[in-house]
């Protein structure tokens, strides 16, 4: 039997469970303290939300399948889609707007370079039923804060804007009928990774002639917003909201975190306005999160259109992140409060009553359940991150005693047993 897990997947032994309960843990905190609520959907959905006639790449990276009852469906390539259908079936219930996280898995097969994989975890934060760039800006504030609450600062990362509905109206002064923007947009995107020449095909199929595709090309290239306003005109609606969200973000204090840059269109065919990337400055790493305005989503499942942004960061580039900045937490052991052990086998039951006494009280204790020496005990204390030590010993025990050590300062003392719950609980 081959003992690897399926390509493109991996294994969570307890180590790389810590990681990942950390960086959740992050996520979470940053979600909870911008007022966002968690949900969460099925793994498993019909193939028909994905399948759209925009021809985006992740509708050729499913992982889908007939299931027994002749249905076609799929495993989540991304969450949103999932999103738009929840909120379509509470249109009337949900009070708006809608501010939700979640932390689902996706799968999506690919080609697997460095930070991506077929299968892995994301942060979604989605905001429902707000217009205006108020809704990037707070979404821009929330990964901002994820940052630096890790270490990582904007001399590491970079957050690169642009808008959609800006090329919109430059594929309009172009010639290109409004059905082909978003098509033109995922192709656009491509570029980044796929040479001119081969995606000429795909471009003569929308009608793009070169001439226009040059033009456009050559807007993309705008590194200011200035630029790109000398190329749509002043009276531009999507300029002015660039404009806006980059006062927002000084009110924020994180316009240093901010880039404008006109080359940005992402891969999904969905988003309509302000579109966002974050980027390793150093350009080791592909892009870290990304994420944008979709207001016409539901208006594609056949839905009542409603505003709506969010953004998707993936669990795997990060830590590649962590791991270039030396930033990674030290997940070699484990974080239990104490280790409970018995000197002798006969005092096993009395072991056995401690560590459910601590236990009762809140405390992580792990029980050594066999006959061990002390050696040994405090061995594995040092492997699984216990603070304390409560060894049971026949003197002690006879006086209402545990001898417990702390392994953060090397204090050792025989406790009262009434007494050691507390005399835990001050140390912690």
């Amino acid at each position: 039997m081959d003992a690897n897990p399926v390509k493109g997947t991996r294994d969570m032994y307890p180590e790389d469970m810590r990681l990942r309960t950390w960086l959740f843990g992050h996520w979470r905190k940053v979600a909870e303290q911008y007022g966002f609520e968690e949900y969460d959907a099925p793994v498993l959905e019909s193939e028909a939300l994905y399948v759209r006639k925009s021809g985006e790449e992740v509708t050729q990276q499913l992982y889908n399948f007939e299931d027994k009852g002749e249905r076609r469906v799929a495993l989540r390539p991304e969450m949103t889609p999932s999103l738009a259908r929840m909120i379509m079936a509470r249109r009337n219930g949900v009070t708006l707007p809608v501010k939700w996280f979640s932390l689902p898995q996706c799968w999506r097969y690919e080609r697997m370079t460095r930070g991506r994989r077929r299968e892995h975890y994301q942060w979604n934060m989605d905001i429902w039923g707000v217009q205006g760039v108020e809704a990037e800006a707070e979404l821009l504030a929330a990964v901002v804060s994820f940052f630096t609450n890790i270490g990582i600062t904007s001399a590491d990362v970079g957050m690169k804007v642009n808008s959609r509905a800006a090329l919109g109206e430059i594929m309009t002064s172009l010639g290109v009928p409004e059905a082909k923007h978003a098509a033109t947009c995922v192709l656009v995107d491509k570029l980044e990774k796929v040479p001119l020449d081969a995606l000429r095909s795909d471009m003569a199929a929308l009608g793009l002639t070169d001439e226009t595709v040059t033009k456009l090309l050559a807007v993309m290239e705008s590194k200011s917003i200035d630029a790109l306003e000398a190329a749509v005109g002043a009276d531009s609606a999507a300029v002015r909201e660039l404009r806006r969200l980059f006062e927002l973000a000084e009110a924020y204090g994180y316009a240093d975190w901010l880039v404008f840059d006109a080359s940005v269109v992402r891969g999904l065919a969905y988003y309509t306005g302000i579109v966002f990337e974050g980027f390793d400055r150093s350009g080791a790493l592909r892009a870290i999160c990304g994420g944008g305005r979709y207001d016409k989503l539901l208006e594609s499942f056949g839905g009542e259109a409603l505003p709506a942004c969010g953004f998707g960061f993936g669990d795997a580039v990060i830590v590649e992140l962590l791991k270039d900045r030396n930033l990674l937490p030290d997940t070699t052991r484990g974080t239990v409060e104490a280790l409970v052990s018995a000197f002798s086998p006969e005092l096993q039951g009395a072991a056995t009553s401690i560590a459910a006494a601590l236990r009762q009280q809140g405390r992580s204790v792990d029980l050594v359940i066999e006959s061990r020496k002390p050696k040994w005990v405090f061995k594995h204390a040092d492997r699984r991150g216990a603070r304390f030590v409560c060894l049971v010993a026949p003197q002690e025990w006879a006086e209402r005693k545990v001898n417990v050590k702390d392994m953060v300062t090397g204090d050792q003392l025989a406790v009262q047993r009434d007494d050691l719950a507390t005399y835990i609980a001050e140390r912690i």
